[in-house]
């Protein structure tokens, strides 16, 4: 027979939900979001005759059809591609706790905001809550200044975090603490690929991630701003970089295997952004840039708060879809070297332009 996953079981609540009104559409859409979030299968749950109202937004009514679902399995229509290719936490569980070296091996997140740009935390308690989790290194990623509407820092901004950094590593340092926090920035990548940031205010930095945040909806190709992106000598990362929102856009249009190959050729890195919403890449992807001779990857939380650190899973789960070995991933190296690969990589690029 049919096991439903929560995946599918997603997909009919939601759609079960535009066939109601009132207060049963909106628990059967809770209940659609929620189902992407439960940690445990909701058939392991029925199969072990455990209530599923143990599940988040699920009610004794909501319960009911799910289990009707379970015990007759329809048919689990398609995801619109809005939808379509996210993990839940769920197979993020079942792959990670299948693989323990995973999470079980030292690993940095290389994604992450504070309060400098759009974050809730400033670059203290990040930067705690990342270690108190485990977390051998961080990157600290706040916005570039063209991103005005989430507190964008400018070049002046950037240098007096980057004096904070200094001072916190010193302090990690002098206590015998061998936690490093890098100097970064997600750095606005314009559509035509060029940065908006002056090469001057980027060179003290450790890392930078170039990123897309305009233009984001467009319906045609984009394999040319991707490929003059990731000839920017100031981009080390593409992060996140198909630029998707779970149910809100599908993201940006390319020709992928273009993309990847010229990622490979320059060897620079790709993301694979752990938001739960964003996924991205996305384990398709993610196994096609492999397949293309991508030799590094790194995967970042993309953190605006303490609970948001805890997204990292769903990347390295990615990860292990993908079949990325972890020595091409720069989570798993030391800040040592994640800081030389990218000074190597900046002089090199900087010398052929």
């Amino acid at each position: 027979m049919v096991t439903i996953t929560n995946a599918g079981l997603s997909e009919l609540l939601w759609r079960a939900g535009q066939e109601e009104a009132g207060h049963r559409r909106q628990a059967l859409e809770r209940a659609s979001r929620a189902a992407r979030f439960w940690s445990e299968e909701a058939s392991d749950l029925a199969d072990m005759d455990r209530s599923l109202t143990e599940l988040p937004n699920v009610g004794p009514w909501v319960g009911a059809k799910i289990h009707e679902w379970l015990d007759e399995p329809p048919p689990i229509p398609e995801p619109p591609e809005i939808r379509r290719g996210f993990l839940t936490l769920s197979q993020v569980r079942a792959v990670l706790d299948g693989a323990p070296d995973w999470e079980g091996s030292p690993h940095a997140d290389l994604q992450m905001h504070t309060t400098e740009s759009d974050g809730s935390l400033p670059l203290r308690g990040m930067v705690e809550a990342a270690r108190e989790i485990g977390r051998s290194f961080v990157a600290i990623t706040d916005h570039s200044q063209g991103l005005r509407i989430a507190n964008g820092m400018d070049a002046t901004r950037l240098a007096a975090q980057g004096l904070a950094i200094d001072r916190l590593n010193a302090e990690l340092a002098g206590q015998g603490d061998p936690f490093r926090v890098l100097r970064s920035i997600e750095m606005d990548v314009l559509p035509d690929g060029s940065s908006d940031m002056e090469p001057e205010a980027l060179a003290p930095l450790d890392l930078v991630l170039g990123a897309f945040h305009s233009q984001l909806r467009v319906p045609h190709d984009q394999t040319e701003r991707y490929l003059t992106a990731l000839r920017n000598p100031d981009v080390q990362i593409l992060a996140h970089p198909r630029a998707r929102m779970f149910g809100k856009r599908v993201g940006l249009l390319a020709d992928w295997s273009k993309v990847f190959d010229e990622a490979a050729r320059l060897g620079k890195a790709l993301e694979l952004d752990a938001t739960p919403a964003r996924q991205d890449l996305d384990v398709e992807l993610a196994r096609l840039a492999m397949r293309s001779g991508v030799r590094w990857f790194s995967i970042g939380s993309d953190a605006h708060s303490a609970a948001e650190l805890g997204a990292l899973p769903f990347g390295l789960a990615t990860a292990a879809l993908a079949e990325i070995p972890g020595d091409r991933i720069l989570n798993y190296r030391s800040a040592d070297f994640v800081t030389r690969w990218a000074a190597e990589l900046r002089d090199a690029r900087a010398g052929s332009v």
